[in-house]
């Protein structure tokens, strides 16, 4: 269990305010010179150390993205991005950093971008965020005016941040799909080679970051790395925030160590579930693009990138989407199909015309209109627009598909069974609309 003094976030709930102020009571902003002092190398070399795993969902290692960045400019700037489009399904981790902790955040771009050589960065925050926008524009602006940050700051570094607001839509959150849109296009992903820290923005060595992975950045500078990879389980260290939503007595943002157990965080956080654990389904451990793991799987994992790959799904964002036995599973991943139809960006023929077939399947399926042939054809189709994309938007719309065939098979087959029994009856028709 994590304890109170190893918080990071500790205004989350804005309990506080988040002025500059008030912020370094809380500690951020302490010793930012010192920090800096050690050098480009000592910083990037503590972020490896500490063992921090991107926190955007993929998990590769944030002090190993920084090293990738040219050591030497060849003429060209170096610019850091983060990532605030926070649009995944049952995510709502980094608008908490933005309304109440946002000077962790304006600290933590300081920090992140004299280690990669880079003069400005860039917020991209999520379209649907304008208060956040507001909180954070705030925070910057305090920035300036104590010259934290700015062309002859405090430090001697110059240094200038940006908030960029995009228009609300999920592909925007693919590394390349943001640097596209900020750079006026339409937000399609790129091809990689060449990677954003040899071609980003403008042409220019750039990094994306996830909000949280660099709001934790000055703290664990501060404190070391080995306080912080002593928090959690091996090559799963540090502090989350878990986002738990859906089927719990109490639905809550919360740091916590990585890699407690599902049971104590529910139990420990969110005061159990609806009805108790008997009454527990499934749980889509992090956010909609995971595959769900069944309750007798995940009641007792660990909650950390390696035990929830193994089970074939992934931590991701950490959005814990739990549902109980009342939940139509079927017509929730069904739900979930017509989401990923609607923010395909159309780039790629498997997932422009594999997005649509799946929910018009599955459509039928949760009403019972199908053929238990197509369970497979359902599996075989998504497995071909799995890895066949440029981004990762083909997998995000498989995965809880090939979740729900692989888990509640047994569910489709049923329904299919009691229509064909009785394609009139009140429970169909009731699933129909």
């Amino acid at each position: 269990m994590l304890q109170d003094k190893d918080r990071i976030f500790t205004n989350l709930y804005g309990f506080h305010s988040p002025d500059l102020q008030a912020a370094k009571m809380r500690g951020a902003w302490d010793g930012t010179k010192f920090l800096l002092e050690q050098g480009r190398d000592w910083i990037v070399n503590e972020m490896k150390a500490s063992g921090l795993r991107g926190r955007g969902g993929a998990g590769f290692p944030t002090g190993l993205k920084w090293s990738f960045m040219p050591k030497q400019s060849d003429g060209r700037p170096h610019y850091l991005v983060v990532n605030a489009d926070e649009s995944e399904p049952g995510t709502c981790k980094d608008r908490e950093i933005m309304r109440n902790d946002p000077h962790l955040l304006v600290e933590g771009c300081l920090i992140a971008s004299f280690a990669m050589g880079a003069h400005a960065a860039y917020i991209y925050i999520r379209g649907e965020y304008v208060a956040e926008r507001h909180a954070l524009q705030r925070a910057v602006d305090e920035a300036y005016e104590a010259k934290l940050i700015g062309k002859d700051n405090i430090y001697g570094y110059p240094f200038d941040l940006y908030v960029h607001h995009g228009a609300g839509a999920y592909i925007c959150g693919e590394e390349t799909a943001l640097i596209e849109s900020m750079e006026g296009k339409k937000g399609m992903p790129r091809l990689k080679p060449p990677f954003p820290a040899n071609m980003g923005l403008y042409g220019c060595p750039t990094t994306v970051n996830n909000v949280e992975s660099i709001a934790v950045a000055g703290t664990i500078l501060r404190r070391g790395a080995s306080w912080f990879s002593g928090i959690g389980r091996p090559n799963n260290v540090g502090t989350k925030l878990f986002c738990v939503s859906g089927h719990v007595n109490k639905p809550c943002n919360v740091e916590e160590a990585m890699g407690l157990t599902f049971r104590e965080l529910i139990d420990r956080h969110c005061g159990g579930i609806r009805g108790g654990w008997d009454n527990l389904l499934g749980v889509i451990p992090g956010g909609s693009s995971v595959p769900i793991v069944p309750a007798d799987q995940i009641a007792d994992a660990y909650m950390d990138f390696d035990t929830l790959r193994n089970l074939k799904s992934g931590l991701g964002t950490a959005a814990v989407i739990v549902m109980d036995k009342s939940t139509d599973i079927v017509r929730a991943i069904a739900r979930l199909a017509y989401f990923y139809k609607h923010e395909s960006c159309g780039q790629c023929t498997p997932c422009r015309e594999g997005t649509g077939w799946m929910w018009r399947v599955l459509t039928r399926m949760a009403e019972g209109r199908a053929q238990k042939r197509e369970i497979d054809m359902l599996l075989e189709v998504s497995t071909q627009i799995e890895g066949h994309t440029i981004c990762a938007l083909g997998d995000a719309a498989a995965w809880p598909v090939q979740g729900l065939i692989r888990h509640f098979r047994h569910e489709i087959e049923k329904r299919i069974d009691d229509y064909a029994a009785n394609p009139h009856s009140e429970s169909v028709m009731i699933a129909a609309e």
